[in-house]
């Protein structure tokens, strides 16, 4: 198995020694596993797309800020 080092700030290390119990290890891999997915996914239906990517950010721009009207 490879090895990674993770840095955090010194807030998250303090919040995160409260729960000595948690092997931050293992949810740094689900966490990574589940961030993996979520890309493939998104790999999947973008190469099935038809939209450039001018046309995709102009969206994505459209998206936010009728989010940010509606919120």
């Amino acid at each position: 198995m490879s090895s990674l080092t993770l840095s955090v700030s010194e807030e998250i290390k303090r919040e995160m020694e409260k729960f000595p119990e948690i092997n931050w290890s293992a949810v740094a891999r689900e966490a990574i596993k589940q961030k993996i997915a979520m890309l493939e996914k998104m790999n999947k239906l973008l190469a099935e797309s038809e939209l450039t990517e001018k046309e995709t950010l102009a969206f994505g721009k459209k998206v936010t800020k009728k989010a940010a009207k509606k919120y």
